[in-house]
C-alpha cells in the first residue's frame, strides 16, 4: 500500500502567500511583485497595531511567519489578512460581488486583528 501523501505546512511568508494565490513555489515571475504587496499588508498592519513595535517587511522566501507574530493564536488571521490584501493587489476578484466580498472579509479581518492585540498587549512595568 503506498505511503499517504505528506502535506507540507509552509513558514515561509511568500512560499504561504504563494500557495494561497494558487502558484507555484518554483515559479518566481511575480516574487516582486507578490514581496511587494505582502509589505503593503504588514505596514497596514503596523498602522493597526499588529506584529512588532519596531514594523515589519520581507524581502525573500526565508522571512518566516513565527518572526512576524511569534506564538500568539491569532496567527491564522494574520495569514489570512495578508492573503486577502495580496490577492485584491495583485489578482482582484472580477465580479464586484467577489470583490464586495473580499473587501468585508478584509475589513472584519483587520478589525478582530486590531482587537486581539489590544488584548494581548500587557504594558511595561515602570
Amino acid at each position: 500500500m503506498p505511503e499517504p501523501e505528506v502535506i507540507e505546512v509552509k513558514d515561509s511568508i511568500l512560499q504561504s502567500t504563494k500557495k494561497l494565490l494558487g502558484l507555484d513555489d518554483a515559479y518566481d515571475a511575480f516574487d516582486l511583485d507578490i514581496i511587494t504587496h505582502i509589505n503593503t499588508a504588514f505596514s497596514t498592519l503596523y498602522q493597526a497595531g499588529v506584529g512588532p513595535l519596531e514594523g515589519f517587511a520581507i524581502s525573500d522566501a526565508n522571512d518566516n511567519w513565527n518572526v512576524f507574530i511569534g506564538n500568539k493564536m491569532h496567527i491564522n488571521d494574520v495569514k489570512s489578512y495578508v492573503y486577502l490584501r495580496v490577492r485584491m493587489l495583485f489578482d482582484p476578484p472580477t465580479s464586484s460581488f467577489g470583490l464586495a466580498a473580499v473587501e468585508k472579509q478584509i475589513d472584519e479581518l483587520l478589525w478582530r486583528l486590531n482587537v486581539a492585540e489590544d488584548f494581548a498587549y500587557v504594558p511595561p512595568t515602570p
